[in-house]
């Protein structure tokens, strides 16, 4: 994605059920990059077993290095889960005519997460929702609880 005219790199790990568990906008596509993503991801949510990505070789000796006990898939299709939800975040950025900081574009990649996250049903509510009202229920109980 662009980020003031200039290209940055788009890290997000989605688990096995499609929910978004984090995002992080970085300049460079290297190893220093993806080590304080996957390393921050695996803290807040514990060490997969299995890991897909693109065949990136920064990646693959990152993971080796991070969890070694885990499974690294790079095969071709392996990461669609992951590159149709990029399209649906490419395809809500565009007419939104670029974005202006880094610090904005990873805010508005968590918000679209968590939006995602709440149409496909990854969060539980206090009361039984109509799955064609859970996004104004979560913002009734965002709203509450503010």
């Amino acid at each position: 994605m662009k980020v003031s005219g200039l290209w940055r790199y788009v890290y997000r790990s989605v688990d096995e059920h499609g929910q978004v568990l984090d995002g992080f906008v970085s300049k460079r596509r290297d190893k220093a990059a993806g080590e304080w993503f996957f390393a921050k991801a695996v803290r807040d949510h514990g060490e997969p077993l299995d890991i897909v990505t693109d065949k990136s070789p920064a990646l693959a000796s990152m993971i080796a290095d991070l969890v070694p006990d885990a499974e690294h898939c790079p095969d071709r299709y392996a990461n669609n889960r992951v590159e149709c939800d990029h399209g649906r975040l490419k395809a809500r950025l565009r007419p939104m005519r670029g974005l202006k900081t880094d610090r904005t574009a990873g805010v508005v990649i968590r918000g679209h997460a968590f939006v995602h996250n709440i149409r496909r049903g990854h969060y539980h509510f206090d009361h039984d929702t109509d799955p064609t009202d859970r996004l104004e229920a979560a913002f009734a109980e965002l709203l509450a609880t503010i």
